[in-house]
This record gives C-alpha cells, sequence and structure tokens, in this order.
C-alpha cells in the first residue's frame, strides 16, 4: 500500500498568524512535524501543502517536499485532495496536522493498519475519556460509534445524554474524544471534495458530518496516544519542555 502523506499548512492563522515558521527550540513548527511524520514505517512520501511562499521557502531549506496550492481551499481537506491529483499513484492519504510539532509516528501507524481491512475508505483516531470538563467543551469534540467501530456521529456538545456525566455512568460509558486525523483512500478523498455541504454540518461546524450526511462511513480508530497541538501563543509553553 503507498501512503501518502500530506501536512496542510497555512501562514494566515485567525488566532495565530505565520504558526507553521514559529521558532520550537531552534527548528520551525513545519519542520518539527516534518520530521515527525517522517519516523512513520506506513509512509511513502511526505509533501506540506501550503497556500504561502514563505512557507514553500522554509520547506525547500530543510529538504522536504511541499506544493503550492491554490489560496481559495475552505479546508484541509480540500487542500490535501489537490496535492493527491497532483501526485498520482498512492492508494491512501493521510492527512496529518499542521500544528503538531509532536506527532507521534505510532499514531501514524495505528490510523493507517485501518485500511488493511479494504471495507475501509476514511479512518480517523479517538482517544477513550472521562474528563467530564472534556465533555462539555464545545472545542473537544466526541464521537459516538456503533458497533463496527465507525462513527455515528461527531458532535461538540456531551454526546451521549450529557445530564449524566457523574457517577457511574460517566465511569462505565465508553466516552470517546476525537483525534483529528484522517486518512482516505484516494479516490475517496477526491469524491469527498465534490459532495455540498450540509446544514447539519455547518450547524456543528465540523466538515466530518458532510461525509457521513451523504453516506460515507467513518471508521475511528482507539488510541492511547495523545500529543498537544499549538493553537494559540499561548500553546507554545506546553510544548517546549517536550522537545
Amino acid at each position: 500500500m503507498k501512503v501518502l502523506g500530506i501536512i496542510p499548512a497555512r501562514f494566515a492563522s485567525s488566532r495565530f498568524p505565520g504558526k507553521p515558521l514559529i521558532d520550537l527550540k531552534g527548528k520551525t513548527m513545519i519542520q518539527r512535524v516534518y520530521e515527525g511524520a517522517a519516523k512513520s514505517s506506513s509512509l511513502t512520501q511526505i509533501i506540506v501543502a501550503t497556500d504561502d511562499q514563505r512557507i514553500v521557502d522554509e520547506v525547500l531549506r530543510f529538504g522536504g517536499n511541499v506544493c503550492l496550492t491554490n489560496e481559495s481551499h475552505q479546508s484541509g481537506t480540500d487542500r490535501c485532495a489537490e496535492v493527491a491529483r497532483l501526485n498520482p499513484g498512492f492508494d491512501v492519504v493521510i492527512n496529518i496536522q499542521g500544528d503538531e510539532p509532536l506527532v507521534n509516528p505510532k499514531q501514524l501507524d495505528q490510523l493507517l493498519n485501518a485500511f488493511k481491512n479494504p471495507a475501509v475508505n476514511i479512518a480517523t483516531l479517538g482517544i477513550p475519556t472521562r474528563d467530564e470538563a472534556d465533555l462539555k467543551n464545545p472545542n473537544r469534540i466526541k464521537i459516538v460509534l456503533d458497533h463496527q467501530e465507525n462513527a455515528l456521529y461527531f458532535s461538540r456538545s456531551g454526546v451521549p445524554n450529557s445530564h449524566h456525566f457523574k457517577g457511574e455512568f460517566l465511569s462505565n460509558y465508553p466516552f470517546l474524544r476525537h483525534i483529528g486525523l484522517y486518512a482516505y483512500r484516494t479516490n475517496t478523498l477526491d469524491q469527498l471534495c465534490q459532495l455540498t455541504p450540509t446544514a447539519l454540518e455547518k450547524m456543528e461546524s465540523l466538515e466530518q458530518l458532510r461525509w457521513m450526511y451523504h453516506g460515507f462511513p467513518i471508521k475511528v480508530v482507539q488510541t492511547d496516544i495523545e500529543t498537544p497541538n499549538i493553537d494559540t501563543p499561548e500553546d507554545v509553553e506546553n510544548v517546549l519542555p517536550f522537545l
């Protein structure tokens, strides 16, 4: 199986402009993400997908592969699809978050393992949680699964049934929090980018609900590995001790 790892990287982040190029103990964030992903034994090739020449220059400086993509893309998924079309011959594409300088290659391998099953076309990660604050936090996405470990629903709300987030129910129900790492078969990725946005997706501000609405199952691989990302300038201090 040939796997293309794509790292979408935008310069114009609303909460942290220039984030991919910040210095993290002598290396830019995009270099740390790239080098961390390269430790995965499952990836055939890695390409940074960006709409900014400054990021292109930085990736070339440290010897990485990079593609300058269209500025009009609305999501990292669309950016990945453009790069995949420009680089044919891969079976699976994995969308690697560009703000995770501590990316763990074992996570990537766990996710890609799902594609040994020929019925799997999209896969993502979930991590068990018992944290009541996480379940109530709209920035922590929750997942409900069916009996085949496919997603039934993703939500910013506490699901299932938030008034039970205490006591025995909190201890016994297998709550899952989403880790936003996606992999897709290449032909499926191309189909996803042609789907019409839905009201449900807009309500939750979760792109994956569009895919499910249009009938694409999402396999959820459970992991016990989680690494902190950098979303705002304040997050940098949480990451530096681990570098």
